[in-house]
């Protein structure tokens, strides 16, 4: 044996200290040793069955915990990881020890007993091996404790002698966490059988008629109080099985690729699992009986996200050209794509490419289950809503490419994107053009001909500049056009069911109560240029302040103070829904009422405000015109003009007006103001909204046309 007893295991071109500080540092899955020394007896018994394939393979393991002062609760206290595998003869402790050993396979570098130090004080592991027809117990403990740092290890080699007993196996022990861990403590045979399923799920899946005996036994001051398995029966069968012939390539003698005189057969295993137990759909590649979680191919017609009736897929393909292909590094194929091929001058190998597999195994997913083109279809519909919703260029949704598994988060980053570049590829182009303006020598007998060429393509490439920012715009208010259909056919959540439209929902939309950002509003669904003025939403008469000044007197005399504060009210500390103050001497009313609220009981609203800031306000702000609107659903043509009033209707246009009302001065220094008012409702409002955008998606799409014409 080439290792000695009590020896540290260190290397000259390693540095533990800084590999546990900066290199290799703590996983985030508390349980992540655990996996660690699983998949390890999974491994060791899977080389084990090598050398006797009636091995079957028994994996048990021990959680110890002692009890707690309350009830039903336990204190962590060891686990064990027991297997009847190949054990740690040397060549096997030489891999553990190295690493980095690419052996080990794909990230599985040694890098899994740093996570043993990171939460153990201590792993001990017992092994028997048989070597030339001898058997041997190796014992070594893994862990960062000041002695083994000291020595520049983690390893510590305790001893290896004959043992008399004639089987094969390893007891890996972690005792004394290195900090209290919940998960841990919580940790019985019911919870941790769980997480290994799902740890281990897609091998566990394919897998299933030849897993070892898999046990979890949960003891508490040494007695066993549950125990638990993991069988074929925890595991879902196989839904459907099929496979597919695909053909090989290799290169003619011009280079040119051609069909070779030989197929393979690709065999796919399909999972028809519940959403609660996979958690998202995956198409997997097997290669010599392992699963490459690597992905390399994908699902073309379902997300990782989608279920059919509840439930998710997993799709496993296995053929023995995917198990010729496995390279010496564990998990990393060698199947070329067609690209990478064509590219290799050297290559004069018969060849399957893994866009035919793709294509090939998505095909025959198709025809096991037609259902889920139905989901790409849906798929499709959604896609299209979106470029709908947010005016999406079909020229860029050409440009990119589109996943299955992209959401729709993904999907209008690509379209951003792609629409960014070419954005800066035509900002370049159009400082290219200005530039070549200073090349034209005005004394050119075809200067003028030049010139005028250049600024024909000037006036080409800044059109379009401004419609990308233009159409966002615009496609920010069609969504706020949707969603105000949306409420007034009661479709939100709130009002489903007979809910109530309530006035706030309604002033939300169009300006965000006790607010004061106009600009950032959506004002322009009443008229178009309102979110150029200042405004105030939900906010009292008394506190409103323009230019920094409020605009209504602090001292009044003595009858306006006995007014304002007459039948028991405070007049100035209503809240008119929204003012807004176009320019000097001029102020607009806007009052909001339920769809189910009679509007008409509500036309003197407007007046009263009106009537408050012609008298109260300072004597340098004096507002004589005023403009009122009152917006609700519930509008009878009788009541508007049959409540003594000089409303009109306007027929055309379906609203009620009223052309002027004296707004009358109380005060001899003050001259009376005048009213123009009109009674709408909220959904000829938003007929209106509409048609102003429409012409706005209409211009964008004539621009776009006279663009590529001119």
């Amino acid at each position: 044996m080439k290792y000695t007893e009590n020896q540290f295991i260190n290397s000259e071109s390693l540095f533990w200290e800084d590999i546990l500080r900066r290199d290799i540092t703590k996983s985030g899955k508390p349980l992540q040793p655990i996996y660690e020394a699983f998949t390890n007896s999974l491994e060791a018994i899977k080389d084990a069955q090598k050398v006797n394939p009636k091995n079957l393979g028994e994996i048990t393991i021990k959680i110890n915990s002692t009890e707690s002062t309350i009830a039903d609760q336990y204190i962590f206290s060891s686990l064990s990881v027991i297997d009847n595998g190949i054990g740690f003869n040397d060549e096997q402790f030489n891999r553990f020890n190295n690493y980095r050993d690419i052996r080990k396979g794909y990230k599985n570098l040694g890098s899994g007993r740093i996570q043993y130090v990171h939460y153990f004080d201590s792993t001990i592991v017992k092994s028997i091996f048989e070597e030339n027809d001898n058997f041997y117990e190796r014992e070594f403990i893994i862990s960062k404790k000041e002695p083994f740092i000291k020595n520049n290890a983690i390893v510590k080699h305790i001893v290896c002698t004959e043992s008399k007993i004639k089987k094969s196996g390893t007891t890996v022990l972690f005792s004394t966490l290195l900090e209290n861990i919940a998960v841990y403590n919580e940790l019985n045979e019911k919870i941790l059988k769980e997480k290994l399923i799902e740890r281990y799920f897609h091998y566990l899946c394919y897998n299933r008629n030849k897993l070892p005996k898999i046990k979890i036994e949960f003891y508490v001051q040494s007695t066993l109080i549950g125990n638990e398995t993991i069988s074929k029966l925890d595991i879902p069968n196989t839904d459907k099985k099929d496979s597919i012939n695909l053909d090989y390539f290799k290169k003619s003698s011009k280079g040119t690729l051609e069909l070779a005189d030989k197929n393979e057969i690709f065999f796919i295993d399909a999972f028809k699992i519940p959403k609660n137990i996979l958690k998202q759909n995956e198409l997997k590649l097997v290669s010599k009986g392992e699963v490459v979680e690597e992905s390399y191919l994908s699902l073309e017609n379902l997300s990782k996200n989608d279920n059919i009736k509840g439930n998710k897929y997993l799709f496993l393909v296995s053929s023995n050209y995917i198990d010729s292909n496995d390279t010496h590094v564990r998990g990393i194929l060698n199947i070329p794509s067609k690209e990478s091929f064509s590219k290799n001058i050297f290559s004069n190998n018969e060849v399957i490419f893994l866009e035919d597999i793709q294509e090939k195994v998505n095909g025959k997913i198709k025809e096991l289950y037609p259902e889920i083109e139905k989901v790409k279809e849906k798929h499709q519909e959604e896609f299209e809503k979106l470029k709908e919703m947010f005016l999406l260029d079909d020229e860029t949704a050409k440009s990119i490419s589109i996943s299955i598994n992209d959401n729709e988060s993904r999907i209008l980053e690509k379209f951003y994107e792609a629409e960014a570049k070419k954005s800066a590829k035509l900002d370049a182009s159009i400082k290219e053009k200005i530039d070549d303006l200073n090349s034209l020598n005005t004394n050119s007998p075809d200067y003028s001909e030049k010139l005028n060429n250049q600024v024909k393509e000037l006036i080409k490439k800044i059109p379009l500049q401004n419609k990308n920012a233009l159409s966002h715009y615009v496609a920010r208010r069609k969504l706020v056009l949707e969603l105000f259909q949306k409420i007034l056919d009661k479709e939100l959540d709130k009002v489903k069911n007979g809910g109530r439209i309530d006035e706030d929902i309604m002033h939300n939309l169009i300006f965000q109560q006790s607010s004061t950002d106009s600009e950032n509003s959506d004002l322009w669904l009443i008229a178009e240029e309102s979110i150029y003025f200042k405004g105030f939403s939900e906010s009292k008469l008394k506190n409103i302040k323009l230019n920094g000044k409020k605009i209504f007197k602090d001292k009044f005399t003595e009858e306006e103070e006995r007014y304002l504060k007459s039948l028991g009210e405070d007049r100035l500390t209503k809240r008119p829904d929204i003012l807004l103050f176009p320019e000097e001497g001029k102020c607009i009313i806007i009052e909001f009422k339920a769809p189910d609220v009679n509007a008409s009981e509500h036309l003197t609203q407007i007046d009263f405000y009106a009537n408050l800031i012609r008298n109260y306000t300072i004597d340098e702000l004096q507002i004589t015109s005023f403009y009122g609107y009152l917006i609700g659903e519930s509008i009878e043509d009788r009541d508007v003009r049959g409540r003594v009033t000089r409303f009109e209707h306007s027929y055309h246009l379906g609203y009620w007006f009223r052309p002027s009302e004296i707004v009358v001065a109380y005060d001899d220094n003050r001259k009376d103001g005048n009213i123009y008012t009109e009674v709408i409702k909220f959904t000829t409002l938003l007929q209106r909204a509409k048609l102003r955008n429409k012409i706005f998606i209409d211009k964008l799409g004539l621009s776009k046309t006279d663009i590529n014409q001119g």
